[in-house]
């Protein structure tokens, strides 16, 4: 999984930018306001979802541009384009090898992980933002997660619909998108719960080392048969139309995170632990990712590297390389990526980018 070519047309504030990279680290530096996280945030979308960002189309398109934009990628065996178009700016398009294709389908062909300096508020926020975030991770190891998630959504969104609307709903109706989201809820259930207990496996047998060692677990994962499910829901219905939303379901999943030394809840953590926590998921989900794929994920760290001291960087870079994958940082100073030595595509950014 390595991105060997990256082309951004009218895509937040790159007019135009061209890059041929190549496996093991690119480091994109300069001043605040250049467009380092901006080529992250393109890439991410090389993958089902909003990107890192989870912006809105019409906000990638760069101001005063034509009205969309475009990103084109290179692997080793594929070519994806995707973006938008200013007749539509709110509908996205992509395309694997020149074919039309929808989103859900990228998970087929790249897994990519990434951490944001901003991330770490998954732990105040509520649970919908730790829930995508596992569902980023479930995505890394199976790609039919996106299609299995969308169908659910889908199904609800409707389920809701119709018990929110001022006509009295077809029970029949309501009965068959029940069983549409049982039949997606099932399998969603299962990766999640699969995914977090090879996780936690994985970060048990790891030493405490430079970063801290969390604990992962699931909860409220509605982990039933299908036939429990629909129950719920049918006895739900009053209920879930009183509130406007259904009430039960894989969707109020909440994903827990323990600081594994201290015994302590990630949200009672300190700012740098709770980067630390963040930080040791990645690493380890990528190892699972290698694992399973064949291949080591494509790994997008914005900043990374300025909240480390020198020693925890030089451990994160060690620990990076032996993972053998593609990995894109960025940061204000080349310095910050001394330690990295020779082998490394440092791409310099300034205010305005020209063609590289």
């Amino acid at each position: 999984m390595v991105l060997t070519h990256l082309s951004l047309t009218d895509f937040r504030n790159h007019e135009v930018f061209d890059l041929a990279a190549k496996p093991g680290f690119v480091a994109l530096y300069g001043p605040n306001g250049a467009g380092k996280t901006n080529i992250l945030e393109a890439i991410s979308l090389l993958v089902p979802g909003r990107g890192l960002r989870r912006a809105t189309l019409p906000d990638m398109a760069r101001q005063g541009g034509a009205g969309g934009f475009s990103i084109a990628a290179e692997l080793d065996d594929v070519k994806i384009g995707t973006g938008t178009d200013a007749s539509a700016p709110e509908r996205r398009k992509v395309r694997i090898n020149g074919a039309n294709a929808t989103a859900n389908a990228l998970a087929e062909w790249l897994s990519i992980l990434w951490l944001t300096p901003t991330m770490d508020r998954i732990f105040i926020e509520g649970a919908g933002a730790r829930r995508r975030f596992l569902d980023r991770l479930v995505l890394a190891l199976r790609p039919e997660h996106a299609r299995l998630c969308s169908r659910y959504e889908a199904a609800m969104r409707e389920r809701n619909r119709l018990l929110t609307s001022d006509r009295r709903p077809d029970p029949a109706w309501l009965d068959a998108l029940e069983a549409r989201m049982a039949e997606a809820a099932l399998p969603i259930i299962q990766a999640r719960a699969e995914t977090v207990a090879s996780l936690d496996a994985e970060l048990s047998v790891r030493g405490e080392g430079p970063f801290a060692i969390p604990e992962v677990e699931i909860t409220n994962s509605a982990e039933s048969g299908g036939s429990e499910l629909i129950r719920k829901w049918r006895e739900g219905r009053g209920r879930d139309s009183a509130a406007g939303r259904t009430l039960a379901g894989p969707h109020r999943a909440d994903l827990v995170i323990t600081h594994r030394a201290k015994g302590e809840a990630a949200a009672r953590c300190s700012t740098g632990e709770q980067k630390a926590l963040l930080l040791s998921i990645i690493l380890a989900h990528a190892g699972l990712v290698s694992a399973r794929r064949g291949a080591p994920p494509l790994l997008l760290l914005d900043e990374v590297a300025a909240h480390l001291d020198p020693s925890r960087r030089a451990a994160l870079f060690d620990l990076l390389a032996r993972l053998g994958g593609q990995v894109w940082m960025t940061g204000t100073e080349a310095g910050l990526f001394e330690a990295l030595g020779q082998d490394v595509l440092r791409v310099p950014l300034g205010l305005r980018n020209a063609p590289l």
